[in-house]
């Protein structure tokens, strides 16, 4: 009966100190063992163990092993043991036919321990182990019926290791099930980030804000869109279409177009054509998305100008969209109440490479506007001018922005022009292509080029300038050409440079000036032209200089302080009546007394 006691599992201690007791650690996840896999030792308790095709345990944890040195010997007439058999499902065997590198439970490598020959083997080519380890010198003899190995660990230390037969290391504990009703649980449970989030459903906004694109709807089609402003992006200012226009960013872009083959582009090409510019209605607001069938949420774009289709004509395409304008009038969060479009007109000469310069303006206003307020252009300040605003020009009673040359891609003036922007010097130039008209014409025709069609009259004083009170506008002086002072009677005299040049200053509170404009003037450089029904072009010039004439007044000054001063004699007479006081005046208080009321007076006329 002891000897059967004996049997089960008995390691005797030479010294154990307090504290130190077996681990038990397991060897990587590729050995996975069975009962069956590794025999129990010899009824004597002699250990069983194999030097070949072992694993190397993991003795402790934080310590790392190293290729074993020392092996217990095996008991004589018994088989060694494979510690590390293979699996019948070889999960690395990938090709058939052929030794697949470190796959121990390969067949066709016909290795009777792989381990020989490869470095290691992969992981779900062996079985799991679990080993128990202790240090080497607190061992006196095993007797333990599992296999058991001596190893060198990487301080020198050798470690007495048991390996332990544990099935539940080679298989699932649960067989997870999974159905439709917790098929969503689990992945929660147990996923972790995807690159397909779930769809969420985001509701849009009650109402536009500043800045938000402004959405369209094409009931022909039934497609959300959006409200196109092209611009001009690169160096030659190529129409970008996808460009949006902002709720409330009254907004003015230009841009050109080139065709190689203006005969079919002409009636084929949506952006020369004006009906894709109102062919659709304007969502008052966001959410109208979520309801298209109801109309209260659509706002039909209404055409001021009739426009005609492009038409081809012999050589010309007819009706060409060169300006759209939008107007768009809201009523705070309740959206967009009405939107209208007018365009202008041109035609183009069917050539080669020819172009196109369109402009695009939106302008925003408060819904409901009485007609005079509608009248009256935006300002430029309120009162005094703000630094890069419109500078405001009159002409009869009409009010405008003073306005520079503009050119085309390829240098030509254009019809469109830049606006003068108040305290910001300016020069714009341009290439005029003359037409065969006699002298007279051709001088107006220049004059208009340079100043503009309206040519300004008055400018405004304050940024807030109402035309119908005349008092806060000035008079421009101008300068034409004095033909009297050219010398050819048989030329013709033309401006070719415009300076603009406006004196201003600030008034007011130093604390909250205003800007004002004191006076304006425009100056022509003429010059003169033989035969100038042979010049075909033209360069001009328009320079826009500002003037500061601010008078600042004195810097303030602080109050008055009491600065006293005594003569460098003042204490005299003190010091020799205290000098000769100690004998002719002993006992005499008067000196003293004498000071002390002229320090209480001092004192006195400082704290007044």
């Amino acid at each position: 009966m002891c000897t059967s006691q004996l049997a089960l599992l008995q390691v005797f201690f030479l010294m154990v100190p307090e504290g130190i007791w077996p681990q038990p650690s397991f060897s990587p996840s590729g050995d996975v063992p069975t009962p069956s896999d590794v025999g129990p030792g010899s009824p004597g308790g002699t250990l069983q163990s194999s030097s070949e095709g072992s694993e190397t345990p993991w003795p402790v944890s934080g310590i790392s092993t190293v290729d074993p040195t020392v092996v217990t010997p095996s008991a004589p007439g018994n088989g060694t043991v494979d510690l590390f058999p293979v699996l019948p499902v070889c999960v690395c065997d990938l090709t058939p036919g052929t030794c697949d590198i470190n796959c121990c439970c390969d067949k066709d490598c016909y290795l009777l321990h792989p381990r020989t020959v490869f470095s290691f083997c992969l992981p779900g080519s062996v079985r799991s182990s679990s080993w128990m380890c202790v240090d080497n010198s607190l061992i006196f003899r095993s007797n333990s019926p599992f296999p058991s190995r001596v190893f060198m660990d990487s301080n020198g230390i050798r470690q007495f290791c048991v390996h332990v037969n544990n099935s539940k290391l080679n298989y699932f504990q649960k067989l997870q099930k999974v159905s439709a009703t917790h098929f969503e649980a689990l992945a929660t449970e147990f996923g972790s980030g995807s690159f397909t989030s779930a769809f969420q459903t985001k509701l849009p906004p009650p109402h536009y804000r500043a800045g938000d694109p402004i959405l369209t709807y094409f009931p022909k089609w039934s497609v959300i869109s959006l409200l196109r402003q092209p611009a001009g992006v690169g160096a030659g200012g190529l129409c970008a279409e996808s460009n949006p226009a902002g709720f409330l960013e009254s907004k003015s872009t230009t841009c050109a177009r080139f065709f190689k083959n203006l005969t079919s582009s002409c009636t084929s090409d949506p952006a020369l054509n004006a009906a894709s510019y109102y062919n659709f209605s304007v969502l008052k607001v966001p959410k109208g998305m979520t309801d298209l069938q109801n109309m209260k949420f659509q706002v039909p774009v209404t055409l001021i100008s009739q426009a005609g289709s492009p038409l081809l004509s012999g050589n010309t395409c007819q009706n060409v969209v060169s300006q759209v304008i939008y107007e768009i009038e809201t009523n705070g969060t309740f959206g967009i109440q009405k939107v209208s479009v007018s365009f202008g007109q041109t035609n183009l000469t069917v050539e080669p490479g020819t172009s196109l310069q369109q402009h695009f303006l939106i302008r925003f206003r408060a819904f409901q506007q009485s007609t005079a307020a509608s009248l009256t252009g935006p300002r430029s300040g309120n009162p005094g001018y703000i630094v890069g605003k419109p500078l405001l020009a009159l002409t009869g009673d009409i009010s405008h922005s003073m306005t520079l040359l503009q050119s085309q891609g390829d240098g030509i003036c254009s019809v469109k022009r830049y606006e003068v922007q108040f305290g910001v010097n300016a020069v714009s130039g341009c290439k005029l292509r003359l037409k065969k008209v006699d002298c007279s014409h051709l001088q107006q025709e220049i004059y208009e080029t340079l100043h503009g069609k309206t040519s300004p009259e008055h400018v405004a004083i304050f940024g807030n300038a109402v035309p119908a009170q005349k008092r806060e506008w000035t008079r421009i002086l101008s300068r034409n050409c004095s033909v009297s002072a050219m010398r050819c009677t048989s030329c013709c005299v033309i401006p070719v440079s415009l300076e603009i040049q406006v004196l201003w200053a600030y008034i007011g509170l130093q604390s909250n000036p205003q800007a004002h404009v004191s006076g304006a003037r425009f100056l022509y450089q003429c010059q003169s032209i033989k035969d100038f029904q042979q010049v075909t072009e033209i360069p001009l010039t328009t320079v826009v200089t500002f003037v500061d004439i601010t008078q600042k007044p004195d810097p303030p000054r602080g109050q008055h302080r009491i600065d006293w001063k005594l003569p460098f004699d003042f204490f005299f007479p003190f010091k020799v009546a205290f000098s000769k006081g100690v004998d002719s005046q002993k006992g005499s208080a008067s000196p003293i007394l004498i000071l002390c009321l002229l320090v209480l007076g001092v004192l006195k006329l400082e704290t007044k």
